[in-house]
């Protein structure tokens, strides 16, 4: 049975290793992606402090679908390409945006959010998964290390998920 256990969040380096371990545990076993996406996003969301929305956009051959999440209703479609997702998903490049109105043809799913952070989820043959995403309220919410963290949580994400 998986225990969540609070962590520390003073420093982001421990934090995330930690965060990343847990994830991994409560993944242990489990082959079912949308049943490890949908436990995956619950943990983070619920550990992370100052986040409005985190959830996936899985890539469906043609665009990003919304996967399962933790907070308000989302956008359901985005072009590769379009909005920080989008642009996530085609660069494969994670999109760490201080101000997400100071990025050119940001989606507003919800006006609350104000920065955001999108990792891309591609598996070991190279190919396409989907994006992790997380929206703050809080504008410059994230910085590098938050970029390392994210990216090592998603690593045991992807090690267990076709990674």
């Amino acid at each position: 049975m998986f225990e969540h256990k609070t962590i520390d969040t003073a420093d982001k380096t421990a934090f995330y290793a930690e965060l990343a371990q847990q994830a991994g545990g409560l993944m242990a076993g489990e082959t079912n992606l949308i049943a490890n996406a949908a436990n995956f996003a619950a943990l983070m969301f619920n550990a992370l402090p100052d986040v409005n929305w985190a959830g996936f956009y899985l890539y469906d051959g043609t665009e990003l679908v919304v996967g399962p999440f933790q907070g308000k209703p989302a956008c359901i479609r985005i072009a590769l390409g379009r909005g920080v997702c989008g642009t996530a998903a085609q660069t494969r490049e994670t999109q760490l945006v201080e101000d997400v109105n100071a990025f050119d043809g940001h989606i507003a799913c919800d006006a609350a959010s104000a920065s955001e952070i999108v990792v891309p989820l591609v598996r070991a043959d190279g190919s396409l998964l989907g994006v992790w995403d997380v929206d703050s309220p809080t504008v410059a919410r994230f910085d590098e290390a938050d970029r390392a963290g994210m990216e090592l949580a998603c690593a045991a994400f992807m090690r267990v998920n076709g990674g």
